[in-house]
């Protein structure tokens, strides 16, 4: 199976667009990150707005090819409740991380350096503690990545909500909630890009576990607490690796898991049969 989706032409399609994604948020937020003249307004809101209008865009551009993740903290909350596999999990981070220096580096270039690197890295501020900002980053990514969950879950019952558009302005409240108390990253490979190109690593580790631990809390929050489909079985399912879609699609259509089991069975025999 892994060879498989390792030749296949749509793998790779991702993978690519995991690296051109993230290359396209960073450069985004960072340039909208970096003042302007000494009597421009300064503050979250150019990259909070910034933020919100690139993840809309990479969403149509992207959505239907990779699921525009471009955030490492995104991809491992999918891999976390089982909806992304290890594979293409880790191709998918590779990917990310691998844009976001493309992307730091491009503007790093583009840009005087001297004036431009400090507002590139995510930093704590000097009268907060890193535990506060690691906070911070847990609950903004929390918000966002919850937003995500409820998007495809209302996706996958063909909602008409326009769910870019909500991803879009979640990325939006993240940055405008904690900008001034973290950065608001969200976004480890967003972190990660500046922190290879400028050598500040300074508190980097907070731009990591914090997002992380938000995103999982959030995916599995949903996925086992809100979502229509929730259920005991459900999470029993995931916490010992038995086939999720099975039980989802009996607590979704009332039937008993033998009964859906029976139905996937048949199913895998006739695509077999039909194979050869």
């Amino acid at each position: 199976m892994m060879w498989r989706e390792l030749r296949s032409r749509q793998f790779w399609r991702a993978m690519l667009a995991e690296v051109l994604g993230t290359l396209v948020l960073v450069s985004t937020v960072l340039g909208a990150s970096v003042p302007g003249p000494a009597d421009a307004p300064r503050g979250p809101l150019y990259p909070a707005v910034a933020v919100g209008a690139v993840i809309v865009a990479l969403g149509h551009c992207f959505g239907e090819i990779s699921g525009a993740q471009v955030n490492p903290a995104v991809t491992l909350s999918l891999l976390a409740t089982r909806r992304l596999n290890v594979l293409r999990a880790l191709v998918y981070i590779t990917a990310q991380c691998l844009g976001a220096s493309l992307g730091a580096g491009a503007l790093y270039l583009a840009l005087p350096p001297k004036t431009t690197a400090e507002f590139f890295v995510n930093k704590v501020p000097v009268d907060l503690h890193a535990a506060q900002a690691l906070g911070i980053e847990i609950l903004c990514t929390f918000q966002m990545v919850l937003t995500v969950f409820s998007v495809e879950d209302q996706r996958r019952r063909e909602s008409p909500e326009p769910g870019n558009l909500a991803i879009g302005l979640a990325h939006t409240a993240g940055v405008l909630i904690g900008a001034r108390f973290s950065g608001a990253s969200m976004n480890p490979a967003r972190s990660l890009g500046p922190a290879l190109i400028t050598g500040i690593w300074e508190n980097h580790w907070v731009y990591w576990i914090g997002p992380v631990l938000g995103a999982v809390l959030a995916g599995v929050s949903h996925e086992f607490f809100f979502a229509r489909s929730a259920s005991r079985h459900k999470l029993v399912a995931c916490l010992t690796c038995k086939d999720i879609d099975i039980v989802e699609t009996a607590s979704m259509t009332g039937s008993s898991l033998s009964t859906v089991t029976q139905n996937a069975m048949r199913a895998k025999q006739a695509n077999k049969q039909e194979n050869n």
